[in-house]
């Protein structure tokens, strides 16, 4: 290999690692947002569909199912597509979502390992 060849080798490495830093940093603070308002760990909440959904990290996306209910999901690290994917599905067979569904993803099926709600309330409260 070439002193060039190595060179463009050790660039472009270095930029795909400070790329993927700077996606990292970006989710880090939409989670810090909502931490002081998670609470512990349940097994599972009850709603007839999810409003919406947004990607907080490779393992962890907050699920709205009201305008003030929203819960703090995370899987196994099993989902390498969930920061970048614009779809999701739930695989609940009622309106029952637990530890026991999966978070689809493409073709990749995520184990929920923990659901913590978010006390959407009191963080609207506090930020007026």
């Amino acid at each position: 290999m070439t002193t060039r060849a190595l060179l463009v080798l050790v660039v472009t490495a270095l930029l795909t690692s400070a790329c993927g830093a700077l996606k990292r940093n970006e989710k880090e603070p939409i989670l810090a947002k909502y931490e002081p308002y998670i609470g512990e760990p349940i097994r599972g909440f009850t709603s007839f569909r999810l409003n919406s959904w947004q990607s907080v990290s490779r393992t962890q996306l907050i699920l709205w199912t009201g305008v003030n209910e929203a819960y703090l999901v995370t899987v196994w690290d099993t989902c390498p597509d969930l920061q970048f994917t614009e779809t999701i599905r739930v695989t609940s067979t009622t309106s029952e979502v637990s530890t026991f569904d999966q978070v689809l993803v493409g073709s990749d099926r995520c184990q929920i390992r923990h659901i913590q709600p978010i006390d959407v309330r009191r963080m609207r409260a506090e930020a007026q």
